[in-house]
């Protein structure tokens, strides 16, 4: 498959990490050292069901087709407040679309892990256009009285339209199961017959082995992508990583032994985004006119499984 359209929305309000010293004991220079995040967007009063199809028009503009041409949706998202129907369907009611429509839930790499199934669908001839949408608000998982975790997240949506082509030229994907190292727990409606105790958990992060499980994941799954494909850094002219953190996108980068230049980043200004990330890191490189044909990317993302996932494409 190739990607013919990108799209992206965030919400209006900006929080910056002086707005976060009010009620948090924290600083500019603390949280910027740390992560390279001055500031971040967040939902206020705006649906995430309205920035996702926001992403979504936008995409399908840029595609030049309508909702109508499309076959399949593939939606990433943790959280939203319909836990059913999934926000694909919701989104495809919005827009216009009668196609099948499911949800997944990868965390951080969904929008790699929505790819990988559309290349699936695209090599059984079944799809002739996907639309693929991310969209998280990653901010209501929080404890904002939790300065580890608060700090980081972000909220947004990022789409992108695929068609038949020849542009994915390696995918890997992998689960390193662990509960543990980041996670959130939500206690669901009790019933009669309910005897187990259940608790509300906001998200829970070993910030030191989430740094090293990123890092050295996404070096390997780089690495292996460049081996099986015969290229070296020198060829790929962009690397797409998940806007965690700064620190572990300069960690990956010094590994690797590749230039800045090829590093593309808005975490100082949009916080993490989980699997919206990359998706929206994609279409404002893309708006900008980083990308020439024939250039070559290649996504990385990980988090929460831990699942991590990375992708050679071909713009």
């Amino acid at each position: 498959m190739k990607i013919i359209g990108t799209g992206s929305a965030l919400p209006r309000k900006v929080v910056t990490n002086e707005d976060l010293t009010r009620f948090l004991d924290t600083s500019d220079e603390w949280i910027a050292s740390r992560t390279g995040i001055r500031s971040r967007r967040v939902i206020t009063d705006e649906r995430l069901e309205d920035l996702a199809t926001e992403a979504a028009e936008k995409a399908l503009a840029e595609a030049g087709i309508a909702a109508a041409d499309l076959d399949y949706i593939l939606c990433s998202n943790i959280a939203n407040y319909y836990v059913t129907p999934g926000l694909s369907c919701v989104v495809a009611g919005r827009i216009g679309a009668a196609c099948p429509a499911v949800d997944i839930n990868c965390a951080c790499p969904g929008f790699l892990y929505a790819m990988d199934i559309a290349e699936a669908f695209f090599k059984t001839g079944r799809v002739r256009n996907v639309l693929i949408i991310c969209a998280e608000e990653a901010t209501r998982m929080l404890d904002w009285t939790d300065r580890s975790t608060c700090i980081l997240f972000g909220d947004g949506a990022g789409a992108a339209v695929f068609a038949p082509g020849d542009n994915i030229k390696g995918v890997r994907m992998d689960c390193q199961p662990d509960v543990n190292t980041l996670y959130e727990c939500r206690k669901l409606n009790h019933t009669p017959f309910l005897t187990k105790e259940e608790k509300d958990v906001p998200l829970q992060m070993n910030g030191r082995e989430v740094f090293k499980f990123a890092v050295s994941t996404a070096v390997r799954d780089i690495e292996s992508l460049l081996a099986e494909a015969g290229l070296t850094t020198d060829d790929i002219q962009y690397f797409m990583i998940h806007q965690a953190n700064l620190r572990i996108i300069e960690a990956i980068r010094k590994r690797l032994g590749a230039p800045e230049e090829k590093f593309p980043s808005h975490v100082a200004d949009h916080g993490n985004a989980s699997s919206a990330s990359c998706a929206i890191l994609l279409d404002e490189c893309n708006r900008k006119g980083l990308f020439k044909r024939g250039d070559k990317l290649i996504f990385s993302a990980f988090g929460a499984g831990l699942l991590s996932g990375a992708i050679l494409m071909e713009w």
